[in-house]
């Protein structure tokens, strides 16, 4: 039986792309999904086709820039399941534009969901793990948490941040705690549909020619998390094999 059936996972921006993905694969591999986004009407209609192919998911309205949502969401989680075994912060924005555009409110944006979002699950999460005796946290960060090109500047900064978060973490609670950074390459989900800029859309409009599906991501997830518990899969990095 794989190491991942009975598992309480929490998984924030469920409601599209990686987030949908990693949800339906891991129900069909034993898991227990709780799942966060703004957009309830998707997460009851993910919900429920989960549950009709005989897997176990509930969801939540979830904004991560809330914190006092985000701590409702986990303290759900743990009264109704006992546990909570995996927090995947994936909620993530991605409105590309160069600096000199000044588009200071997404800058502020990228800021709120992609750093604070993960800080938040992290704040939520780490006292019930810490209490439990055990829990994973996967943080994803992107391959712009490794590199940085034009227009990106402050979505891989974000990014880049949330390797340094994830790292410190792990060097500061992984006796009990197993702490998983993913970074995907270009992967087919709704990131794109935030950018305004419009020569940064039409740059990323050619670059995502080579896109993956988003279910690569979400059985590197499910590879982290099945591992025993004395294996920490640090960082995986996922992108199309036509990168460069």
């Amino acid at each position: 039986m794989s190491n991942i059936a009975g598992k309480v996972v929490v998984i924030t921006g469920a409601s599209s792309g990686i987030g949908e993905a990693t949800a339906r694969l891991l129900a069909q591999s034993g898991a227990s999904v709780v799942l966060g986004a703004r957009r309830t009407e998707k997460l009851e209609a993910l919900t429920s086709a989960i549950r009709s192919e005989g897997g176990s998911a509930d969801y939540r309205i979830l904004d991560v820039t809330k914190r006092d949502q985000m701590e409702e969401l986990i303290n759900y989680v743990k009264n109704t399941f006992g546990q909570v075994d995996v927090i995947v912060n994936n909620a993530g924005v991605m409105p590309l534009s160069k600096l000199e555009a000044l588009k200071v409110d997404e800058w502020d944006r990228m800021i709120d969901v992609n750093i604070r979002g993960v800080l938040h699950g992290i704040a939520a999460g780490l006292p019930i793990m810490k209490e439990q005796g055990f829990g994973q946290f996967i943080n994803i960060s992107s391959i712009g948490g490794h590199t940085v090109s034009p227009t990106a500047a402050v979505y891989c900064a974000t990014k880049f941040a949330v390797r340094a978060i994830s790292e410190g973490l792990r060097m500061e609670v992984g006796d009990d705690i197993r702490v998983t950074i993913v970074s995907p390459g270009v992967t087919e989900s709704e990131l794109a549909d935030s950018i305004s800029d419009e020569e940064a859309s039409q740059v990323m409009k050619e670059y995502r020619k080579i896109a993956i599906s988003p279910d690569s991501i979400a059985r590197t997830i499910l590879f982290a998390i099945e591992q025993p518990a004395d294996v920490d899969v640090n960082e995986i990095i996922v992108r199309p094999t036509a990168a460069n």
